[in-house]
């Protein structure tokens, strides 16, 4: 691996206390996201048009001037939602500790590039190859990722976890919360078969085939199974893993989501899978949020919400439990203490994905404020306050899916090492058949029904 992989892995036992909650980048994106759903929900009781204004949508066109036409007519809310994210994030950026000086140019970039890529991405010839703005950017980032040396400046605006994660809390306010109920729980049980079917197998495999160490072989089951980087981050520092083992996970995980983003709807486009049962299998073979996003947005919005139900709702979830089960063995196990250190139940809060429960939040939010309307006001309340969320969330994967580009190295992902990669590829061959027979064949009625 290059040295260029500085994993900062968790501690094992619960720390911080409140200070976590403005020190942490999983507590800043419910913070923020929150925060833009709060204003959304006040800028519109007072009247004010401001969120629709600035969540601005490039149309789809077959003739280039009209795109340019719609820039030109839009060059204030542009600017608007320039400002918009650029303080959004920056006082996130500044309490973790990074530099607006470096942060401010490189999100300018960044930005700019989403604006271009949106926009090419909206022209019909993209949409017929399925290279809409979310693979786009993807790609245009790994071009020019790997091929183009970026200012050292860009680094601190490269934030891919912290953009997804504050992109899938506005998600929840766009998911009403009754739907959360009714599928969560199927999604949850999916999600408990493929999860620990995948981890089993990886572990299995890269134990018993393969020779690598436990703790190795736990990191690299968890970032096939479960949520990828950050179950890669936070099981690695559960069990003790070394650092480089970590980054060898992370890179697999890259390594098999870009693969995911583009052979999945392939696939579910040569099979004819309806959008529901496609979102969710890609919500269980996919290996990254970002990466998954990227893929159903490639389909259609029912696939949108069924994948995040399958990945966020249902398997994001296991990392907290995840993490408490692989520190107790790893204590109890495979390592022997003097002092005669056991797990604490606090383990499960610390490495639980908070952003998981500030999509709930939100969820929540929306949905108790449209239930509490007559229909005509419901319907303004989509028009104003969920619509332009849902804007505001898709730039923020375009953030991401550039971020995820220019930050991925192919000589990185071809330093890793052939047993680490047939241990993870093990599971992939595991992982994507079974997520298919769940989501489709057994399922598929169930997944087609979830509007």
């Amino acid at each position: 691996m290059s040295e260029g992989c500085i994993i900062e892995t968790p501690p094992t036992t619960p720390s911080g206390g409140w200070s976590d909650l403005w020190k942490k980048e999983d507590y800043w994106a419910v913070w923020l996201g929150l925060g833009v759903v709060a204003a959304a929900i006040l800028l519109w009781l007072t009247g004010s048009t401001f969120m629709k204004w600035v969540a601005i949508s490039v149309p789809s066109y077959s003739d280039f001037g009209k795109a340019t036409t719609y820039l030109s007519s839009h060059v204030g809310a542009i600017f608007g939602l320039y400002l918009f994210f650029l303080i959004l994030f920056s006082a996130a950026v500044k309490v973790l500790g990074h530099k607006l000086s470096q942060f401010i140019p490189g999100f300018t970039v960044l930005f700019i590039m989403s604006i271009v890529v949106t926009v090419v991405g909206s022209w019909d010839v993209m949409k017929k190859y399925n290279l809409e703005a979310p693979l786009l950017a993807l790609a245009v980032g790994l071009i020019i990722g790997n091929f183009v040396k970026l200012p050292r400046f860009m680094d601190a605006s490269l934030r891919t976890e912290f953009f997804v994660k504050t992109g899938i809390v506005l998600m929840g306010a766009t998911l009403p919360f009754t739907l959360i109920m009714q599928s969560g729980p199927m999604a949850f049980l999916q999600a408990t078969i493929i999860a620990v079917t995948t981890y089993l197998t990886i572990y299995w495999a890269g134990t018993r085939l393969f020779g690598l160490n436990k703790r190795y072989a736990a990191t690299l089951a968890a970032g096939g199974s479960i949520c990828g980087v950050s179950a890669s981050i936070a099981i690695g520092g559960a069990v003790k893993a070394e650092k480089q083992d970590v980054c060898v996970s992370i890179s697999l995980v890259i390594v098999w989501a870009i693969v995911m983003i583009f052979a999945l709807p392939v696939f579910i486009k040569a099979l004819g899978i309806a959008p529901g049962p496609a979102g969710a299998w890609i919500g269980t073979s996919e290996f990254a949020d970002a990466a998954g996003m990227a893929a159903a947005a490639s389909i259609n919005e029912q696939a949108i919400k069924t994948f995040t139900l399958m990945k966020v709702v249902g398997r994001d979830m296991f990392v907290g439990i995840w993490c408490f089960i692989m520190a107790y063995i790893s204590i109890t196990k495979w390592e022997k203490r003097e002092d005669g250190t056991k797990p604490k139940a606090g383990e499960m809060w610390t490495r639980f994905p908070k952003f998981v429960l500030g999509f709930f939040v939100a969820s929540i939010i929306i949905t108790i404020l449209v239930a509490s309307v007559d229909a005509a006001t419901s319907k303004a309340i989509t028009a104003q306050i969920i619509s332009p969320i849902k804007e505001l969330r898709g730039w923020a994967f375009i953030f991401t899916f550039l971020s995820i580009g220019l930050t991925t190295r192919f000589k990185d992902l071809t330093s890793v090492g052939w047993k680490p990669f047939a241990a993870f590829t093990t599971g992939v061959f595991v992982n994507v058949p079974l997520g298919y027979l769940l989501s489709v064949v057994v399922m598929g009625g169930y997944w087609a029904l979830v509007k």
